[in-house]
């Protein structure tokens, strides 16, 4: 996937003409696209699409059409677009209550890292979590992760001809297993060019 550029992205009035059919495909593409694993953990798996939409709504709501501002935010959401061989996915661990997330919260430290994609039985594919910074102390975890998952050239061919997908919570206080489904399978192998 190639990074987004200025040259990409609709000026603020092209944006308000087409937002409405934009907003209307960006938000079918983010139904497939979420991923519940268990009741509590939800992946967000961004694309070009996902973060051009998301760069276009910052730009409008925060009235930026300068060079410099616009370039901020795709310096920003860039690295968020995967790069033809792993998956990037924004993790939210998710309790309405707000005294069941807190000790939830306590409970789940290093989640992040004990959560694997497993394609067509291989290797546990670990993510490289929080680049941009560290999400939890000694007392809690965040509710919002960033995770980058990179598969072998074996593992893409397998996820991309439709063998069985897994994501799998080895957490000893979030032990959760599923199969990917056949439509979010299909529309995340598209992210791997």
């Amino acid at each position: 996937m190639s990074a987004l550029t200025r040259e990409k992205l609709y000026s603020l009035e092209e944006y308000a003409e087409k937002r409405p059919q934009i907003r209307k495909d960006v938000i079918a593409t983010k139904k497939i696209r979420n991923v519940h694993l268990g009741d509590h953990v939800l992946f967000m798996f961004e694309n070009v699409e996902t973060i051009q939409y998301q760069i276009q709504e910052m730009l409008r709501i925060e009235k930026i059409f300068e060079s410099e501002g616009i370039q901020e935010e795709l310096d920003v959401y860039n690295p968020l677009i995967p790069d033809g061989n792993n998956l990037k996915a924004t993790l939210m661990i998710e309790y309405d209550d707000v005294e069941e997330r807190r000790k939830a919260l306590a409970k789940l430290i290093g989640i992040e890292k004990k959560i694997y994609f497993q394609v067509n039985g291989g290797d546990k594919v670990y993510p490289i979590c929080n680049e941009d910074l560290d999400r939890e102390t000694e007392e809690k975890t965040s509710s919002v992760h960033f995770a980058r998952f990179e598969f072998s050239d074996e593992m893409i061919a397998d996820f991309k001809s439709g063998k069985e997908v897994k994501i799998i919570s080895e957490h000893p206080e979030y032990l959760v297993e599923m199969t990917l489904g056949e439509s979010a399978q299909s529309e995340l192998a598209k992210d791997f060019s």
